[in-house]
């Protein structure tokens, strides 16, 4: 009789050997390649930072670096700047016509005056609020005016460049900055259908009507004017404001001289209403010529901050000479 006996500890020994040399050959199969990229093996440089090699590193940076900086700064000390706020003026008692005026102090302004001049004396500016709104014979972009008076402290050379400033206008915000319609602005003809579909949403159509041009940017576009400077004494002085070369070149590439629409199937937007009496564009007051418009074109280009500059005008051919001067600013034209 012959008996067979099993023994289980070497059976379970040698599966569990199987399975072991299993789950190791399935693991090999995860593993990455032994090379130098896969294994983060590549060849790098490791500096040991010291004093030795800090200093002198730092040394040629700064003798790299600080005739740079002492260009900028020689020439930022080349440049005058006056800023005049004019936000109260409305808020002022108005005065009944631009010759009879009720003068108040500019409440906020500031001179940065360039280098050898910096102690130049300068009178506080003045302000004047004229309104006329009740006079229908006077043109509504001038029935509110705030006449500004201010000091020139010395000569200054041109190019003489007029900014307008906001603050706490938000042109970065999401829904606004994307509200505009760029196939539109080129002269393309886009239905109110697909405009109240596209991104110019709320400020779409009026009565079934295509807005151009559309969108909340183009709606808000800054509208104060402002006139060429005077002499605050009298006189005969003049120094004219040129609106062109006002904008980034190649802006009116973005823009048609006209829409393809019919004059009868476009109105301004709501805010223009000033510029275009009854909301509407005829032939006696068409489509504006965007392309032509600097203004406009810088308007259009949002700025990333809340507190921002934009160019409105001026002058590379005549010096700005010493004296008082007076600017009209046409409120909300």
């Amino acid at each position: 009789m012959a008996i067979f006996k099993r023994n289980r500890g070497r059976d379970n020994a040698e599966d569990n050997g199987g399975e072991a040399a299993a789950k190791k050959e399935k693991g090999s199969w995860r593993k990455p390649a032994n090379t130098a990229f896969k294994q983060q093996r590549l060849k790098a440089w490791q500096p040991i930072l010291t004093p030795k090699t800090v200093l002198p590193t730092l040394l040629v940076i700064a003798i790299i670096f600080a005739p740079i900086g002492g260009l900028l700064i020689w020439g930022s000390g080349l440049v005058t700047e006056i800023t005049l706020d004019y936000t109260s003026c409305e808020n002022q008692q108005p005065s009944a016509s631009n010759t009879s005026l009720s003068l108040f102090n500019v409440p906020n302004y500031s001179y940065r005056l360039r280098s050898g001049h910096t102690n130049a004396p300068v009178s506080t500016p003045q302000f004047a609020f004229v309104d006329r709104s009740s006079d229908s014979s006077v043109d509504v972009s001038q029935q509110k005016q705030c006449i500004v008076q201010f000091d020139v402290p010395y000569d200054l050379d041109h190019t003489v460049l007029l900014y307008y400033k906001l603050t706490n206008f938000f042109q970065n915000h999401r829904r606004y900055v994307k509200s505009i319609d760029m196939n539109q602005l080129k002269g393309d003809f886009v239905s109110p259908s697909d405009l109240n579909k596209g991104d110019c949403k709320p400020i779409t159509t009026i009565n079934g009507k295509a807005v151009y041009p559309c969108g909340l940017i183009a709606n808000s576009v800054f509208n104060d004017t402002y006139s060429n400077l005077t002499l605050a004494t009298g006189g005969s002085t003049l120094y004219q404001w040129s609106e062109k070369g006002i904008a980034w070149p190649g802006e009116a590439d973005k823009y048609a001289v006209t829409p393809d629409y019919n004059i009868d199937d476009i109105v301004p937007p709501p805010n223009w209403a000033d510029r275009f009496p009854g909301g509407v564009y005829n032939s006696s007051q068409p489509p504006p010529n965007l392309k032509e418009d600097e203004h406009f074109q810088n308007w259009m280009r949002t700025a990333g901050l809340p507190t921002f500059t934009k160019l409105w005008g001026r002058n590379d051919n005549d010096n700005l000479l010493q004296g008082r001067y007076q600017i009209t600013v046409n409120l909300s034209a």
